[in-house]
């Protein structure tokens, strides 16, 4: 029985020493029985410092009134998404967003939860974000829309539209799936108007937590959360210019109406203040998933779409606009080829084809890191071929994307690939597929995968997905 119990503890132990959040568990005084090894990273303290302690004793400056654990211990009632700024152990500011929970016995509370997400590099996002992106942009008198690449007549349509934007205020909604360009078509429609000298200022709405993206945009007072400080909001820090709101769908409904608010009255109040300020802010907003969707499934107000989409761009995804491929190769050549200190002159026509056969679910994106791939796999000059590619690019190729299965399958058998390689490849391409739909949300993408999160992860590591903006 005993080593029953010290086994449950060890797995218990070893399941939330390895979550990405802080869990802090302290009994009815308030003295901590558990913290993990992401809080240690968190606060800098080791858990043999903590343990049996109060928090007020090893975080100076830090009293029972600011501690969600002390108010959940005292009154018994959960606490959800709230934001704390304090000084960890080297005097260091951090942002936590915490959730708090009370253990209770019937009706006893005796001991409490917290589970801690580290946004403290959200501080400097909120101070580096509001750095301008260069005026300087394409101003060697060239066509700003020249960085648009493709010759398809659904690019070609987006182009001109996007020109014709340009020359007015007015809201832009921009739809595309992930890795189309919906933001080069932003930068373009900005830099190619009126207000190119003034500030373009980016934020994507799905990588910061709404309980921080409502500062963010419209500011704070101080105090008007633990640690706040009187701080100019985006909308502020882009007067006069523009404003992209990239993955606008990933905004809770709440924001969503108070967005709507400032577009339409011209003004933003800063949370914790009740004092107005005038802004002259152009929007353009981009969508990564359907309106129409959106709409019916309450992600996206119906009153702000019909507000943003004065202008509205659909951006083909590359699946169907395959002569574009040759156009956006040839661009990455000759980038890679600077970068890389190479002479590749182009792609052979066997390989090339290849390439126009798959279905592409990264987009452009994808495409580009397959040319980088490749470009570091070749000799320093002579033609890219199939030698250079990752060989499952040929595995998820497909002549006739639209035909049967069983004529699909009757493809793959002649070309000699085997079963468990060919379902490999399948299974890598939806987990890819996943992952970028969802902005590598891991908590998204196992509910559409339908695995658990673990699953995942291993999965993650076995096909050697490294994203840059790999998000819990």
């Amino acid at each position: 029985m005993v080593s029953k119990k010290l086994t449950e503890e060890k797995i218990l132990e070893g399941l939330l020493d390895n979550l990405e959040e802080g869990v802090h568990i302290v009994d009815n005084s308030g003295r901590t029985l558990f913290y993990n090894k992401t809080m240690e990273n968190i606060e800098g303290f080791t858990r043999d410092k903590v343990l049996g302690r109060m928090i007020t004793e090893y975080l100076r400056d830090f009293t029972n009134e600011e501690s969600t654990i002390m108010k959940v211990l005292g009154n018994g009632e959960k606490i959800v998404n709230v934001i704390q700024r304090y000084d960890n152990k080297d005097s260091k500011e951090i942002t936590t967003i915490n959730t708090t929970v009370p253990i209770k016995d019937g009706e006893e509370v005796v001991g409490a939860i917290e589970i801690s997400k580290d946004f403290s590099q959200l501080k400097k996002l909120n101070e580096t974000i509001s750095r301008l992106y260069s005026s300087e942009y394409r101003n060697d008198g060239s066509d700003v829309f020249d960085d648009i690449y493709g010759i398809s007549s659904g690019m070609t349509k987006a182009k001109e539209k996007a020109r014709v934007a340009s020359m007015s205020d007015a809201s832009v909604l921009i739809y595309g799936e992930t890795g189309t360009g919906k933001e080069i078509f932003s930068k373009s429609i900005h830099y190619g108007g009126n207000r190119r000298s003034k500030p373009f200022i980016p934020i994507n709405c799905a990588a910061i937590p709404s309980a921080l993206l409502e500062g963010i945009l419209f500011g704070t007072e101080k105090g008007s959360f633990t640690g706040a400080e009187k701080k100019k909001g985006l909308f502020e820090a882009a007067n006069h210019g523009t404003l992209l709101l990239d993955e606008l769908n990933s905004m809770e409904p709440y924001l969503q109406s108070k967005l709507l608010r400032v577009i339409e009255d011209g003004y933003v109040m800063p949370l914790g203040s009740n004092k107005h300020i005038k802004v002259d802010v152009r929007i353009i907003a981009t969508l990564n998933e359907k309106p129409e969707i959106l709409i019916s499934e309450g992600r996206l107000r119906k009153d702000l779409f019909y507000r943003l989409s004065v202008f509205t761009i659909n951006i083909p995804p590359l699946r169907e606009r395959k002569e574009d491929i040759t156009v956006f190769i040839d661009k990455f050549i000759g980038y890679y080829n600077k970068i890389l200190g190479k002479s590749i002159k182009g792609i052979d026509l066997w390989m090339l084809e290849k390439l126009k056969e798959y279905s592409w679910p990264g987009n452009v994106r994808e495409l580009r890191n397959v040319v980088e791939f490749a470009m570091n796999m070749s000799n320093k000059d002579g033609l890219l071929t199939e030698k250079n590619f990752d060989s499952g690019i040929l595995y998820r190729s497909s002549n006739k994307p639209s035909e049967s299965t069983e004529s699909e399958a009757e493809s793959i058998v002649s070309r000699g690939f085997s079963l468990k390689k060919y379902l490999e490849e399948i299974e890598k391409q939806l987990v890819f597929k996943a992952l970028e739909k969802n902005s590598y949300n891991i908590k998204k993408t196992c509910s559409e995968l339908g695995i658990s999160r673990q699953l995942l992860e291993y999965k993650i590591k076995k096909f050697n997905f490294i994203p840059k903006d790999y998000r819990a």
